[in-house]
């Protein structure tokens, strides 16, 4: 069941794309422009190449602007155009082996004063975590992308990956006890259980 606040996007979103349908270059550029940041950091997160991310951002949104004139309100822009982006960029990931930015990962700690020791702990963590991204299987790579670098709710997310919301929390838990395990594996610990 859709909640009023989600009926009434869908509702406003459906106006916006009647307007691009009709050739309002305005409210398309308003779209780009409020989903532009965020489909660059979920394709960046997923290929590694800012070259690519861009080129699946424009990719999604020459879809979205061919796609206006039979537009079905059944989902928000945003979560429609985070599904393109998330198909786009894994058939890109298809044909090549992936890499994830460090730069672009959140810092989980952060100290304006850090010691060279703590730089050079903090710089070994990065590495290992983005070494652990490498290796996970691309949804769940994207899970963890959804939910902890672009933040989406569980019900957005679970639209971007078009699964339930119980499969992605499933995913989601799936690919945190991975990633803890190749972690731990990189820093030579013992890992309580295999969960691929």
């Amino acid at each position: 069941m859709v909640s009023a606040p989600d009926h009434n996007r869908i509702a406003a979103d459906a106006a916006l794309m009647a307007r691009i349908a009709a050739g309002d270059q305005a409210a398309f550029g308003r779209v780009m422009r409020d989903e532009t940041p965020r489909l660059v950091r979920l394709a960046l997160s997923l290929l590694g190449s800012a070259a690519e991310a861009e080129e699946v951002a424009q990719d999604a949104f020459l879809r979205l602007w061919n796609a206006a004139p039979d537009w079905e309100p059944r989902a928000q822009i945003g979560t429609w155009l985070h599904q393109v982006s998330y198909r786009l960029s894994i058939d890109i990931i298809r044909r090549r082996r992936p890499t994830v930015d460090v730069e672009d990962m959140e810092q989980v700690l952060s100290d304006d004063a850090a010691s060279p020791e703590r730089i050079a702990l903090d710089n070994e963590r990065d590495r290992l975590l983005a070494h652990a991204m490498d290796r996970l299987p691309p949804r769940q790579r994207t899970a963890i992308v959804l939910a902890h670098l672009q933040g989406l709710s569980q019900a957005e997310a679970s639209a971007v990956l078009d699964v339930t919301e119980d499969a992605y929390e499933s995913l989601l838990a799936r690919a945190r006890r991975r990633l803890k395990e190749l972690t731990m594996d990189a820093m030579g610990e013992k890992s309580p259980a295999k969960d691929g």
